[in-house]
């Protein structure tokens, strides 16, 4: 089966391409990076099946990054049949560089000019046929986010595949083009594959070449001794750049025609929109203010603070859709959804729960079947709608482009911190999963850089968390009858986003000290997203949530409902006897540990209830709601009586008296605490030893344990916070001593 590379400068719309060719749900993003190994799919519209792997975005074939060495490896060694250079036709001139790198390479390529629809819209011209014959390979257009070219591109691409290509260079007329042929010799004579590409990197002093062919770099050392340029000295690397971006601009430019303007702003929409949204001051504000809707959508029960000027008709009182869509306001989108799925899921169980009775099935089956694995599963499930609301508002913002200028903004106050832009990409994608958010940290160059960014990535709440939020945050409304549950959310997600910086100041000024590695950008245009890869999006996330919802999550339910239906006899109790259970047994056992945070041994003797729940927690954050379903449907007489997620909350609520303080500190505890084995699993691939993988654990226990505390001591005494302000600023203050030598000097010998 042939072979087909994609290969491309980030937001050069490769996954896109991906995607557009093999129907995959490879994840897209409008932001550099996102793409860290490479994914593999089929084409199935040749007449034989081709294989198309996307390589990491990367600028050029240097190894600076971890993404450009898995790439020039790929192309180097596993030897594909073409590789397909998708080149974004908007910033031509800076994506032909890597071009020009693999027109040295002996394998077949075809470049895909990409987004030519953005490139007719701006007015601009490109002359397909001129920048064929000027490049030599065959160009296509195409618009990978509309698919209009790509069947051509693989007809091209196929064509190309059936004949070997020789390597060629756009250095020939440079002063170090006898230099290179040397090197090639030399590398011929050592049986070097690909030895026009080896022998240009090996003139770059390439730390890669030189370490792998140490006898022709000497060749290029004798060379410098008698070479003398005015401009760049013996900055061979320089040279050579210098000399690829004058060949672009000589030859490759030709084909681009502009229009030409009168009287008119130069400036394009996206860089006025970007004089608001990338403002030094207003930019921050503007990202809070949008994560605010973001949460207003998704929460909210009383949409657009209408509070209860829509009470007459949103309750629909007396009808079979009561609540559905508000009680005394109208409920968001996310909460209308929630409250459909929670009616259909509970009378489900319902009818579940009397056909077993109306089959004479024994009380232990019933309440395996319902409490244990089905009630476990709904209180997960309910928040589908939710979770996905969230993914899809998300996406949206990834796709436009905004999600880019997030990293850019960001990247001003972290690297004040010790953090670079390119730290922020990965945290911001651990709003979706901390699994690929970490595995993303290899495109920090610097260890220590990603040592802390990966401690901090699970502070950035993942959906999984999301149940955890959404369930409490309801109930404290349900309960108490204060608040909003779009703001309760919002808010710790806020708290998680604070403790990720502070923890970053913290370790960066002491252990993890380190130089801020450069971090340069290209802010893509803002799009408009499309359906397709929205769609593409939230399938990937409700695919991966049902995964975990009919594996993990169904397996810890039912091993829930045993260990709390058995003694240490293993006799089996009904629902009023859990107290006696092993799981009741096992969680009095921890709940001292949990009583400075406010879910301790202060409260009734259902108290364990919530010290099990964020244990289980470890195994899938969806565990906690899973299992608050399944004891709140033991502890309330009767589980027709317990809805799922936000009632069976407040059912436990009732049943311990806990305060409204301790159920913030228990989702912070959640939020900040050792992330899923999924995660940490990850953690443990991504340290570089053993040592900081065990300090990366305590790290994440000692920052749940401290944050969860202080919510819950600040909101039950609030004059406290004037403590924890002297505290903190005590020791900042410290901390700044310290890097500024001023004290803890140690003393010379």
């Amino acid at each position: 089966m042939k072979k087909f590379a994609l290969a491309g400068n980030p937001n050069a719309g490769k996954t896109t391409l991906f995607n557009a060719l093999t129907g995959a749900t490879a994840h897209v993003g409008n932001w550099p990076g996102v793409t860290v190994d490479k994914r593999e799919g089929l084409y199935k519209k040749l007449p034989e099946p081709i294989s198309i792997i996307d390589l990491p975005g990367i600028y050029s074939l240097s190894p600076y990054t971890p993404e450009e060495v898995i790439s020039r490896n790929f192309i180097l060694k596993e030897h594909p049949d073409c590789v397909i250079n998708i080149v974004d036709a908007t910033n031509l001139e800076r994506n032909l560089y890597l071009t020009t790198q693999l027109l040295e390479i002996d394998v077949p390529v075809v470049v895909a000019l990409n987004m030519m629809d953005e490139v007719k819209k701006s007015g601009v011209e490109i002359d397909v046929k001129v920048l064929e014959e000027k490049i030599g390979l065959p160009v296509v257009s195409i618009s990978a986010l509309h698919t209009d070219g790509v069947d051509e591109l693989m007809r091209r691409a196929f064509e190309a595949s059936k004949t070997k290509r020789k390597g060629k260079t756009v250095l020939e007329n440079t002063e170090l083009v006898h230099l290179i042929g040397d090197c090639k010799i030399a590398l011929d004579g050592l049986g070097v594959e690909d030895s026009l590409f080896h022998a240009v990197k090996l003139v770059e002093m390439d730390e890669l070449e030189v370490a792998a062919h140490p006898q022709p770099t000497k060749v290029v050392e004798e060379f410098k001794k008698t070479f003398k340029d005015d401009t760049f000295g013996t900055d061979f690397d320089a040279i050579v750049a210098d000399a690829r971006y004058k060949h672009i601009t000589k030859h490759y430019t030709l084909a681009v025609k502009k229009a030409v303007q009168h009287g008119k702003d130069k400036n394009t929409k996206s860089d006025k929109a970007d004089k608001v949204i990338t403002h030094k001051i207003w930019g921050i504000p503007i990202f809070l203010a949008i994560m605010f809707v973001v949460f207003h959508l998704t929460f909210s029960e009383n949409f657009l603070f209408l509070g209860g000027l829509l009470e007459n008709w949103t309750s629909l009182e007396g009808t079979a859709f009561e609540g559905l869509f508000g009680d005394g306001s109208l409920a968001s989108p996310g909460v209308v959804l929630f409250n459909l799925l929670d009616v259909a899921t509970f009378s489900f169980i319902d009818w579940a729960n009397g056909a077993l009775t109306t089959l004479g099935a024994s009380e232990w089956a019933i309440g395996l079947l319902c409490d244990g694995i089905l009630g476990g599963l709904a209180g997960v499930l309910s928040f589908l709608p939710q979770i996905l609301v969230l993914f899809l508002l998300f996406s949206i913002l990834e796709d436009s482009g905004y999600m880019a200028r997030v990293a850019f903004i960001l990247d001003r106050l972290f690297r004040k911190f010790g953090l670079s832009g390119r730290a922020v990409m990965p945290m911001i994608m651990g709003f979706g999963c901390s699994v690929p958010a970490m595995v993303n940290t290899r495109t920090l160059l610097d260890q220590k850089e990603r040592t802390a960014t990966i401690r901090v990535i699970p502070f950035f709440s993942c959906g999984a968390k999301l149940p955890i939020l959404t369930a409490i945050s309801g109930a404290i409304v349900m309960r108490f009858g204060v608040g909003n549950a779009d703001v309760i959310t919002y808010s710790m997600y806020v708290i998680g986003i604070v403790t990720a910086i502070v923890s970053v100041i913290l370790m960066r000024s002491t252990s993890m000290k380190g130089d801020v590695t450069p971090f340069i950008m290209e802010l893509p245009t803002y799009r408009k997203p499309q359906a397709v890869s929205l769609l593409l999006h939230v399938w990937d996330k409700l695919k991966h949530f049902l995964e975990k919802a009919f594996t993990i999550i169904l397996a810890s339910t039912v091993v829930i409902w045993f260990v709390s239906h058995f003694n240490w006899n293993w006799q089996f109790l009904t629902d009023e006897n859990i107290d006696q259970s092993i799981l009741a047994g096992l969680g009095s056992l921890i709940v001292p540990l949990f009583t400075p945070l406010g879910f301790g041994s202060q409260l009734t003797s259902w108290a364990w209830v919530f010290g099990v729940a964020a244990i289980t927690g470890l195994i899938a954050k969806e565990n906690v709601i899973a299992t608050f379903g399944t004891l709140a449907a033991c502890i309330v007489s009767g589980f027709v009586e317990v809805e799922e997620g936000v009632s069976s909350v407040v059912a436990l609520i009732d049943a311990t008296s806990i305060t409204i303080p301790a159920l913030l500190a228990f989702i912070a505890f959640n939020m900040t605490t050792i992330p899923c084995f999924a995660a940490v699993a990850t953690a443990k691939l991504e340290s570089p030893n053993s040592k900081t993988f065990r300090n990366t654990l305590l790290f994440w226990l000692a920052t749940s344990y401290i944050v969860s505390m202080m919510v819950y001591v600040i909101g039950t005494w609030w004059w406290t916070a004037f403590i924890f302000v002297a505290i903190w600023t005590i020791v900042f203050v410290l901390i700044h001593l310290h890097t500024k030598g001023l004290i803890f000097k140690k003393k010379a010998l």
